[in-house]
């Protein structure tokens, strides 16, 4: 047999609902924002993590050709062929 509600009963029933409602509605809203913050970051890791890897292979680069310069021979002709340095009686031609 079921029971009839009074009034009063109803109108708490109701409340309690609302509030269920509206605590459910505000945890699913965090939750999603938590999770579109996460796949932010998750790109943004993804992208600083490349350029990384990018700094790291021009650091390697950069340290071959500092230990490159570190021999005489090779510093002469970098700077012969890169800024038009010349030996004693040398022309140099730009050519196009």
């Amino acid at each position: 047999m079921r029971r009839k509600l009074t009034a009063k009963q109803r109108t708490k029933l109701f409340f309690k609902s609302i509030v269920c409602i509206t605590i459910i509605s505000v945890c699913a809203i965090l939750s999603i924002t938590n999770i579109i913050g996460i796949e932010e970051k998750t790109k943004e890791k993804k992208e600083l993590t490349q350029k990384l890897e990018d700094l790291k292979d021009e650091e390697k680069i950069l340290h071959d050709d500092v230990e490159k310069l570190k021999d005489p021979e090779y510093a002469a002709r970098y700077a012969r062929e890169k800024y038009f340095y010349s030996k004693n009686g040398e022309k140099i031609l730009k050519i196009n």
